[in-house]
C-alpha cells in the first residue's frame, strides 16, 4: 500500500508538561470558541476548491500534528477508499514529518523528486502544515509566509497544487495558551494562501466549532494541550477530505477499526462538512453565500 510515512525526527520534540493533566470537564473552561454561534466571519479565502477535484497522489508535509494517532494521511486515505473502493490502488498518500518542525526544516526538493518516496509519478497535491507557534510572532509569521511562497513555486513546477493546513490552537495546560490564538492562525494561513493562490484546509476552525458544540470532547491530548487526540485527528481527516475532494464526509463508515464511536464519527463528520461549507462561503462583506 502507498500509505507509508517518513517520521524524520522519530522522537517528539515537544517536552511533556510534568503533572499537567486536565479532565474533560475542566477542559470545557479553557478551550477557545465555546461561546456564541459558529464563526462565519473572518479573512476570506480566494481559492474555494482545487483545480484537480480528485487528486490521487497526495503528499503531507508537516510535524507531529500530522503523525500523531497513526498519521493523518492514513485516515484520510482510508476514508477516501471507503467512499470510492475502486480507487484504492490509485490513492497514493505519503507523509513527510519532523517533530516540532517549521516548514523551513523540510527538504522539499527531495520530497518532490519522483521515486524518492516510493511513488514514481509526481504528486498531484502537496499539503503544507507549519509550526504550532508560527502565527504568534511577526518574525515567525514572516518566515512561514516566505517559506510557503518558496515551496509553492517548487510544487507548481512539478505540476502539483498546494494546500495549506490551518492548524488548531493550543488549549490549557499549554503554557502559551491564549483565547484568541486561532484568530492569528486563521489570518496567517488565509492571507498566505491568498498570496500564492492555494486552498486552505480549515482544521483549526473545525476544532473551534466542535468545542463550541461539545466542550467536553477530548480533541487535544490532555497532558500537553497541543497535540491532537484520536478524535482530533479524526476530525482533521474529515476536514481534509471535505476540502480537497469537495465532498461531504458525512456518511463515512470509517471508524478507525472500531476506535471511534458511531456517535462521535457522525458528529465530527457533520462539524467538518459544515465548517468547510461556511469557510468557503465567506464573502468580503462578512456574509455567507
Amino acid at each position: 500500500m502507498n500509505s507509508a510515512r517518513i517520521n524524520i525526527a522519530g522522537l517528539l520534540s515537544c517536552a511533556l508538561l510534568s503533572g499537567a493533566t486536565v479532565s474533560r470537564a475542566q477542559n470545557a473552561d479553557v478551550k477557545p470558541g465555546v461561546k456564541g454561534g459558529p464563526v462565519t466571519t473572518g479573512p476570506v479565502p480566494i481559492i474555494k476548491q482545487l483545480t484537480n477535484s480528485a487528486p490521487m497522489r497526495v503528499l503531507f508535509v508537516g510535524n507531529s500534528y500530522l503523525y500523531y494517532n497513526d498519521s493523518l494521511h492514513n485516515h484520510v486515505r482510508r476514508m477516501a477508499i471507503g467512499f470510492h473502493p475502486e480507487r484504492e490502488q490509485e490513492l497514493a498518500y505519503k507523509s513527510a514529518t519532523i517533530g516540532g518542525s517549521a516548514l523551513s526544516h523540510h527538504n522539499l526538493d527531495s520530497h518532490l523528486e519522483p521515486g524518492k518516496l516510493g511513488i514514481d509519478e509526481p504528486f498531484e497535491l502537496v499539503i503544507l502544515q507549519g509550526g504550532s507557534s508560527a502565527a504568534l510572532s511577526p518574525a515567525r509569521r514572516a518566515a512561514f509566509t516566505a517559506k510557503a511562497i518558496e515551496f509553492d513555486k517548487k510544487i507548481r513546477t512539478t505540476g502539483a497544487e498546494t494546500a495549506l493546513y490551518m492548524i488548531h490552537a493550543y488549549v490549557r495546560p499549554h503554557p502559551r495558551f491564549e483565547p484568541d490564538m486561532l484568530r492569528k492562525v486563521e489570518d496567517m494561513y488565509v492571507t498566505t494562501a491568498n498570496q500564492i493562490g492555494a486552498l486552505v484546509i480549515p482544521v483549526g476552525l473545525a476544532f473551534e466549532e466542535a468545542y463550541r458544540q461539545k466542550p467536553e470532547l477530548a480533541l487535544h491530548k490532555t497532558f500537553d494541550g497541543t497535540h491532537p487526540d484520536m478524535l482530533g485527528t479524526y476530525l482533521a481527516a474529515c476536514v481534509v477530505y471535505a476540502s480537497i475532494y469537495g465532498a461531504s464526509p458525512v456518511g463515512s463508515t470509517y471508524d478507525y477499526f472500531g476506535q471511534v464511536s458511531k456517535e462521535d464519527a457522525l458528529f465530527l463528520q457533520t462539524v467538518a462538512r459544515d465548517t468547510v461549507q461556511r469557510f468557503q462561503a465567506r464573502t468580503a462583506t462578512g456574509a455567507t453565500n
